[in-house]
């Protein structure tokens, strides 16, 4: 939720830290000592996934028979604002969170996360692919544990398409198209475009070869001339009828509209895969859900690179027992189980290794499009990157605002939130 990271080296360093602490023993063993307590987890899963990250959380007192693991399901839209709060006051924050990726240096700068070097929490840390390391990092310290990595993609209907007479789109012009051939065929509207969420305005920055930010000329980028027709493109799918979008709660709306045959395409992730295939269109036929690369705009095809992390609070009253809890939640077994119950990609290189992760279908697509995801500035301020946007976003798809506008009140916005950036 950033370039000029140097992933390699990050990865070099935390591989030294897993020589010193011995290899990921994939959650099996019980460790070097008898740890005992509570670890308090909170889980910002979906509801389609937070009955398996329940199970398998409770699965470590299997190991730590003298551990309680007090699980807690905390809605995405909460959590980051919540954990905030208990931690700045010194009171509720739990041992151990499940944090987006954008959230783990704005956490560490606060001082709300312990650093991990040297604790069981990062052993086996050189399986970790390039990609997913370089969110955990604060300063020169690793503060977090990758779990797991994903980007966007394009989900459609494969018998809508079929029946409409068009192929896979892979431009966002052949999207219009393709909507055009699907509302004369079906009367149903091509694509769901997320109106209430600033992340989906990635895919269209990036298409049209621009940026949020160049972090390392310290410089503002979202409000150059690629930002303004970013929000252009994204209004006129809505305004030729391309695209149905929304003000609130766009992920509820999009999935319902798409796993029943509402729409057709829609932009959205390996979160996503369990609960698009209980609907209607899907839950009998699992093989009509398609992914393919997210549309092209003009000048490039992009999107953003995401994913999960451990952390471990820093005011942790059992911080023995909660590094232990981050090595057994982001081991190689645990993570190949959480892809085969629910389809989400794992950050480890060994688990991509085994025939039940290997051999699943969503994997075999994301794996690549995770290797070509760009990487978001992973800074404090990059969770605070999204609120202008979304401001803006809902201004241009709504006619209250023009995109040009829209591109300049977002860089505005990004000059008062960052003094040292121009």
């Amino acid at each position: 939720m950033r370039r000029g990271i140097a992933a390699t080296a990050l990865v070099a360093a935390l591989a030294m830290t897993a020589a010193a602490c011995g290899g990921d023993d994939g959650g099996d063993t019980k460790g070097s000592g008898k740890i005992s307590g509570t670890v308090t987890f909170w889980d910002t899963s979906n509801d389609a996934e937070k009955g398996t990250y329940k199970q398998l959380a409770q699965g470590f007192e299997k190991i730590h028979p003298g551990v309680k693991v007090k699980y807690v399901n905390v809605p995405f839209g909460e959590a980051n604002a919540k954990f905030k709060n208990a931690a700045g006051g010194g009171s509720g924050a739990p041992d151990v969170m499940r944090t987006e990726v954008a959230w783990v240096a704005d956490f560490a700068n606060l001082g709300y996360l312990a650093p991990l070097e040297g604790t069981p929490a990062l052993e086996g840390a050189s399986d970790y692919l390039e990609q997913a390391v370089a969110s955990t990092k604060f300063k020169g310290k690793t503060y977090a544990a990758p779990q797991t990595i994903d980007t966007l993609a394009l989900f459609y209907n494969k018998k809508m398409l079929k029946a409409a007479g068009v192929k896979t789109p892979t431009t966002v012009d052949e999207v219009k198209a393709a909507a055009k051939k699907i509302k004369s065929k079906s009367g149903k509207t091509g694509l769901y475009l997320r109106g209430d969420d600033p992340y989906y305005y990635l895919p269209y920055l990036y298409g049209e070869g621009g940026d949020l930010l160049d972090t390392k000329n310290a410089e503002i980028t979202v409000d150059d001339a690629e930002g303004a027709k970013a929000f252009s493109v994204m209004k006129d799918l809505v305004d030729s009828k391309a695209a149905v979008t929304d003000a609130s709660d766009g992920y509820n709306n999009q999935l319902n509209a798409f796993k029943d045959g509402e729409v057709a395409m829609a932009l959205d992730g390996p979160w996503s895969i369990e609960g698009a295939l209980q609907g209607r269109e899907f839950k009998g036929d699992k093989d009509n859900l398609g992914v393919a690369p997210v549309p092209a705009g003009s000048v490039a095809q992009g999107a953003p690179q995401g994913g999960w992390n451990l952390g471990v609070y820093a005011g942790s009253k059992n911080l023995e027992a909660s590094y232990e809890f981050v090595k057994y939640m982001s081991s190689a077994k645990v993570q190949q189980q959480t892809t085969e119950k629910l389809s989400l990609l794992p950050t480890r290189t060994s688990v991509y290794e085994q025939p039940s992760v290997s051999g699943n279908q969503m994997v075999q697509f994301f794996k690549p499009a995770i290797a070509k995801a760009v990487e978001r500035p992973w800074i404090p301020e990059a969770n605070s990157l999204f609120e202008p946007i979304r401001l803006h976003m809902g201004k241009v798809l709504s006619g209250k605002s023009s995109p040009q506008d829209a591109a300049k009140g977002v860089g505005d916005a990004y000059r008062k939130l960052l003094k040292d950036y121009k």
